[in-house]
C-alpha cells in the first residue's frame, strides 16, 4: 500500500508557486516558491488581496472574472494554461503562466481557488526579442 502523502510537505517543497485565495480573493495559502517568485513573505501575503501581484491596469478585469467564477462555479482556465503579467514586490513586471482549480465546500459551493504558477519572464522576454528580430529580418528582405 502506498504511503500517505503529506500535502503540507508537498506544497512547501514544490518548485512552482501555489497560491490559494478564498471566495473574496484574500490569500489563504502562499508557499515558499510564491515567496521566491513574487518577493512577499508568507506573513506579508496571507490575508491580503490578490491585488498584491496583479498589475493595476488588469485588476478590474481580474475581479470581474473572479467574482463570476465564484458565483457560477465555472472557470475556463481549469485545464488551460493562462499567461498573464504579474508584479513583483519590488515593482518589476513578471510574466507568469498558471492553471487554477476551484475549491468546494461539503455543500458543493465554491469557497476558493488554487493557482499553480510558474515564472516565465525569461522565456517571454526571449520570445519577444526573437519576434522583434524576425520582424527586422523580414523587413530587410522585403525592402
Amino acid at each position: 500500500m502506498p504511503a500517505a502523502i503529506d500535502f503540507e510537505q508537498l506544497v512547501a517543497a514544490i518548485g512552482d508557486a501555489i497560491i490559494i485565495a478564498d471566495a473574496s480573493g484574500a490569500i489563504t495559502l502562499w508557499n515558499p516558491a510564491a515567496e521566491r517568485m513574487f518577493g512577499f513573505t508568507q506573513s506579508e501575503a496571507l490575508g491580503q488581496s490578490l491585488d498584491l501581484i496583479i498589475p493595476q491596469r488588469l485588476q478590474q478585469r481580474h475581479w470581474d472574472g473572479y467574482h463570476k467564477t465564484m458565483k457560477t462555479g465555472q472557470t475556463r482556465y481549469g485545464h488551460d494554461v493562462l499567461r498573464v503579467p504579474a508584479v513583483h514586490k519590488d515593482g518589476r513586471a513578471l510574466s507568469i503562466a498558471f492553471t487554477v482549480a476551484l475549491l468546494y465546500s461539503e455543500q458543493h459551493a465554491v469557497v476558493g481557488i488554487a493557482a499553480v504558477i510558474r515564472d516565465e519572464t525569461v522565456r517571454f522576454n526571449e520570445e519577444r526579442a526573437l519576434r522583434k528580430r524576425l520582424a527586422e529580418l523580414e523587413a530587410q528582405v522585403a525592402g
